[in-house]
């Protein structure tokens, strides 16, 4: 078996890549770590200065980044743990259980992703604060617990990962619908659960548009709706601002860190059976 090896250029274009790809997060530093006014000067810096612990200071006393990292990490684990199970029991029965008007069902679930989110906005605040969840978690991790396109994602990935006879062969032994999806469709759904695990929670942990009409800073705010409230005067203050997005990514990229390989390992082995 013949084993490709990457040249010269491939590393020299994946240096390149890596580089463009890392270049926003050091900027991100290097701007936390100066004053608003060397910021402000032509040419910008481009190496570290002596000034980021107090902003990170500043950053995490005036925007309360405790307690916001504390809610958004519960929300944004809330929403992946909620998206990922549900949609793998949706996606389960759309691929492999037979029941009248499935199709119809389905291509109705696929079609709300053409609908602008923004349309949504008017009914679903009038909801929660019917509800009273107005400024509480429960309003940003509710309505966000499935998504159709985790329901089409998984129905697509078992359709193809889990083969109909290893359904019919667990009926046969006389397993339970409970018992096939613990024992059968969780371990071949393992690999697509951890992408859209993954993908849902870097996605809810930077959503904005919805937190920000629901949540408050003075409330139970979120990383991106308690950022929202740093650096305001009539002069902003960037280096402040750059100092709580860099505490507010510092979590996802240790997420990847962690989970990273776990994750990629499930994606090639799901290749493999594939």
């Amino acid at each position: 078996m013949k084993v490709l090896r990457a040249g010269k250029p491939t590393y020299v274009v994946l240096a390149l890549f890596t580089a463009g790809s890392l270049f926003p997060l050091v900027w991100t530093a290097i701007a936390a770590s100066r004053t608003n006014t060397r910021l402000a000067q032509t040419p910008p810096p481009f190496w570290f200065g002596g000034n980021l612990g107090r902003n990170l200071t500043i950053a995490w006393t005036d925007a309360h980044m405790g307690t916001a990292l504390l809610n958004t990490l519960v929300v944004a684990g809330t929403v992946a743990a909620g998206t990922v199970l549900l949609s793998t029991l949706a996606g389960f029965a759309f691929a492999r259980l037979r029941f009248r008007g499935s199709r119809g069902l389905l291509a109705l679930v696929v079609s709300t992703m053409l609908i602008p989110p923004q349309l949504s906005v008017v009914p679903l605040y009038m909801l929660i604060a019917k509800l009273s969840w107005t400024d509480r978690l429960q309003a940003v991790v509710l309505p966000a617990l499935v998504s159709a396109f985790g329901v089409f994602f998984m129905r697509q990935y078992l359709a193809q990962a889990l083969p109909v006879e290893l359904v019919e062969a667990a009926r046969t032994d006389g397993a339970s619908s409970l018992r096939i999806v613990w024992h059968v469709v969780f371990p071949a759904a393992r690999p697509a659960m951890a992408v859209l695990g993954m993908l849902t929670f870097v996605m809810t942990w930077n959503d904005f548009f919805w937190p920000i009409i629901a949540l408050t800073q003075n409330g139970s705010p979120t990383v991106q709706v308690a950022l929202t409230g740093l650096g305001r005067g009539y002069i902003p203050d960037q280096s402040v601002i750059m100092a709580g997005a860099l505490l507010g990514t510092l979590p996802l990229l240790l997420v990847f860190l962690v989970f990273g390989r776990r994750i990629v390992g499930g994606i090639m082995q799901g290749a493999v059976k594939g």
